[in-house]
C-alpha cells in the first residue's frame, strides 16, 4: 500500500499545481497594472443596487494619500458634478500605497454608464476609474463630443510672469499660465474653452472660463496660454488647474509671497496716528492752560496792555521818589567843608553830619527844666 501511494503521488502532483495556478493567477490579475508605478481600483462586486455597498480595493498609489471614493453617472464626462458627492468616502492609504474601504452605493445625478472614481486630494494628481452598474438606475447613452477635438496636455505648463511693487501693497497676483496641448482627436478643436481653477490648500478650485482663441488640428499640438489672477491680499501655496472637456489636464503649484507692505502699513498707522493725537491734545492742553507773568512762550515778548501796565507802575513809582526826595533836605545843603556838591543821589545823612553823640549841639531846654 505504501509503495502504491509512492508511486501515484508525481502523478497527483502537477495535477493540483495545474488547478492552484489559475486562482493565483486571478487574484494577482486586478494588480498586474501596479507593478509600474500606475494606481489601480479594483471591486468587490460589478452590480449593486441602491442601499447596499461595494468593497474597494486599490494599490500603487502613494504613501499615506488621502483618497476620494464616488459613484459618477455618464463616466464621469461632467467631472464631479456627475457624482454621488454626498455618499462619497475618502480613505488614506498605507505605506506600501494599498487602501480597503466599503462605499455605499447611491444613485448619481447622471444616468448610467457609472463608474467608481477615485483620486488624489493633496500633494500630486492621480486618479483611476473602475467600471460599476447602479441597478435600477437609468442607463443613457454618452454625450456627444461638441468641440471634435480631443485635447491633452504634452508638456509641463509653467506660470510666467512676476509681481510688481502694487502686489507689495496687497494688489492682486496675476500670472499666464502657458501649456502645449495636443488634438488627439479625429477633427480640429476650434476656439477651444477652458476652465481655469485655483485652489488654496484643501479647498475646493475655484474655477473661471477661459475661452483660447485658435485652432489646434488634428493630430497638431499648440501652445496654450490663459490669465490667471488671484484675490487681492492673497498669499501662500496655491493651485492652479486647467480643465478641458469636464476633465482636468494638469495642475501645478504656485507659491505667492506675503504682502508685507500691507504690515507694514498697519504698524505705522499704530505709531502715527498714536502720537498725532498725543500731540494735537498737548497743544490743546497748551492753549487752554493759564500763563504767568514770566512763563509761557511768550516770555522774550511783552503784550501791549502788558506794557502799559508795566509804564504806568514805573510812573507812579517815579512820583513816589519824587515825593520822598522834597521831603529829604539835598545833600549839597548840609554837607560840610571838603563834601563834594555833586547832584548825585546822595544818602540822607553824610558821614560829616551824621548825628553823633560827640558833637556839641545844643538842644533847646524844656519848658520848666533847670
Amino acid at each position: 500500500m505504501l509503495v502504491l501511494c509512492l508511486a501515484l503521488a508525481p502523478a497527483l502532483l502537477p495535477a493540483a499545481a495545474a488547478h492552484a495556478a489559475p486562482d493565483v493567477t486571478a487574484a494577482s490579475a486586478p494588480y498586474a497594472t501596479a507593478a509600474d508605478g500606475t494606481p489601480t481600483v479594483r471591486l468587490s462586486a460589478k452590480e449593486a443596487g441602491k442601499g447596499g455597498t461595494v468593497t474597494v480595493t486599490g494599490r500603487g498609489w502613494r504613501p499615506k494619500a488621502l483618497l476620494t471614493l464616488l459613484i459618477c453617472g455618464q463616466n464621469m464626462i461632467g467631472g464631479t458634478n456627475s457624482c454621488a458627492n454626498g455618499d462619497g468616502r475618502a480613505v488614506t492609504t498605507d505605506t506600501h500605497g494599498a487602501f480597503h474601504r466599503k462605499l455605499p452605493v447611491a444613485e448619481p445625478p447622471k444616468p448610467c454608464p457609472c463608474v467608481v472614481h477615485v483620486a488624489t486630494v493633496t500633494g500630486a494628481a492621480a486618479d483611476a476609474e473602475a467600471a460599476f452598474k447602479v441597478a435600477g438606475h437609468p442607463v443613457a447613452p454618452l454625450p456627444e463630443e461638441r468641440t471634435g477635438g480631443r485635447l491633452a496636455v504634452l508638456a509641463q505648463p509653467r506660470l510666467t510672469g512676476s509681481s510688481g511693487l502694487l502686489t507689495w501693497f496687497g494688489a492682486p497676483a496675476q500670472r499666464e499660465l502657458r501649456a502645449t496641448v495636443g488634438n488627439l482627436g479625429s477633427a480640429p478643436a476650434k476656439d477651444p474653452v477652458f476652465q481655469v481653477g485655483t485652489s488654496h490648500g484643501v479647498f475646493a478650485p475655484e474655477w473661471a472660463e477661459q475661452q483660447w482663441r485658435g485652432t489646434v488640428p488634428a493630430g497638431k499640438k499648440a501652445e496654450v496660454r490663459l490669465p490667471v489672477e488671484l484675490p487681492a491680499g492673497a498669499h501662500g501655496d496655491y493651485l492652479v488647474s486647467l480643465k478641458y472637456g469636464g476633465k482636468v489636464l494638469v495642475e501645478q503649484p504656485w507659491g505667492v509671497g506675503r504682502p508685507w507692505g500691507v504690515t507694514l502699513f498697519w504698524v505705522l498707522l499704530c505709531i502715527v496716528v498714536p502720537t498725532a493725537v498725543f500731540r494735537i491734545g498737548m497743544a490743546l492742553v497748551d492753549r487752554v492752560r493759564p500763563h504767568g507773568p514770566g512763563r509761557g512762550r511768550s516770555e522774550g515778548r511783552t503784550h501791549p496792555a502788558a506794557r502799559g501796565h508795566a509804564a504806568g507802575r514805573r510812573s507812579g513809582a517815579a512820583g513816589t521818589g519824587q515825593r520822598i526826595r522834597n521831603r529829604t533836605p539835598r545833600a549839597r545843603d548840609t554837607a560840610g567843608p571838603g563834601t563834594p556838591g555833586d547832584g548825585a543821589a546822595l544818602p540822607w545823612f553824610t558821614p560829616d553830619t551824621a548825628p553823633s553823640t560827640t558833637t556839641s549841639t545844643e538842644r533847646p531846654t524844656s519848658k520848666g527844666s533847670a
